[in-house]
């Protein structure tokens, strides 16, 4: 049994080649430079907006409070997967350490399941904001507010806390290559030398629970939100409904689309190189979009803005 054990130890990978998002030279110097500036684009826009949401009063709102929380999660967010791509886009295929690996396992897993719970609660706001406007002030009043986003963010900390303690609890015997642009469940999946059926199920029980569970939250919103919206019988306030959530509709398709088709099914995804085009779009694409989705196109932010560089010009 000690031989064995100490067989197992010496065998055991200990650390990982990423093989990153492209391996042809010849475009990989053009799609840092472009990855690159999205990174830093997207951190600019989501840093202009928290900066805007704490800084005027008048943005002191549940809706912004979440868009709040979102940009921050979206920053953090990017900055767990984004430098392991432009390190492969700059460097090549590039060499993880086995802990360092599971470390951004650990924070990416956590970042999308609080993305996730907190998609669900602006779905919620939205509703009580245009099911139930007279009830809203005392419906999300901030401590329920602060409530949802502690939920939101503790809650993927533990599902990420009991995720990459299976997967981390794996044997890895060889082949060390990922051919991902970071560690990501499926391809680490793939290399496991032991039998993966429970760590396969934890998975796909977190996606019911997070992925499905958050998804059903927010859909059951809009359609209590559409039937509230048919029965208005003002034009105006049917349009004026329907924009304070549209673009919640177009963020939350997007991003769940793309995160159910990779993590809500048990098994083991074998198409790598589509699964690395489906984790650009939410792991960058998204991030990059979501403050001029949500936020720079919203009236209330705008003027914020404005009133901001009119002070800076002053």
């Amino acid at each position: 049994m000690e031989r064995s054990l100490e067989l197992g130890n010496m065998t055991r990978v200990q650390e990982f080649v990423l093989l990153g998002l492209s391996t042809r030279p010849g475009i990989r110097n053009a799609l840092f430079a472009v990855f690159l500036t999205l990174y830093l684009l997207t951190l600019l826009e989501n840093t202009l907006i928290i900066y805007l949401i704490c800084s005027h009063s008048e943005l002191h709102k549940p809706m912004y409070f979440f868009l709040g929380n979102l940009s921050c999660l979206e920053m953090c967010y990017v900055s767990v997967t984004m430098p392991s791509l432009l390190l492969g886009l700059w460097t090549g295929p590039c060499h993880v350490p086995f802990t360092a690996c599971m470390t951004q396992l650990f924070f990416f897993i956590s970042l999308i399941c609080m993305e996730c719970t907190l998609l669900a609660s602006m779905a919620y706001d939205r509703y009580v904001a245009i099911c139930h406007p007279l009830h809203y002030p005392l419906l999300m009043r901030p401590q329920v507010c602060l409530g949802l986003a502690l939920s939101s963010w503790l809650g993927g900390l533990l599902v990420s806390v009991v995720k990459t303690s299976c997967i981390a609890s794996l044997s890895y015997c060889g082949p060390n290559v990922l051919n991902h642009f970071f560690c990501d469940v499926s391809p680490l999946l793939n290399l496991s030398c032991t039998h993966v059926a429970l760590t396969e199920l934890v998975d796909f029980i977190s996606a019911i629970i997070i992925l499905w569970g958050s998804l059903l939250v927010a859909m059951a919103s809009y359609v209590a939100i559409g039937r509230a919206v048919l029965c208005m019988s003002s034009a105006v306030a049917r349009r004026k409904a329907l924009s304070t959530c549209a673009s919640h509709l177009v963020v939350v398709g997007i991003f769940y689309a793309a995160t159910l088709f990779i993590y809500a099914r048990p098994s083991r995804i074998e198409a790598m190189d589509l699964n690395k085009v489906l984790s650009v779009i939410y792991t960058v694409v998204t991030p990059m979009c979501n403050p001029i989705i949500y936020c720079l196109r919203n009236r209330e932010v705008q003027a914020a803005f404005h009133r901001t560089l009119h002070w800076s010009r002053s």
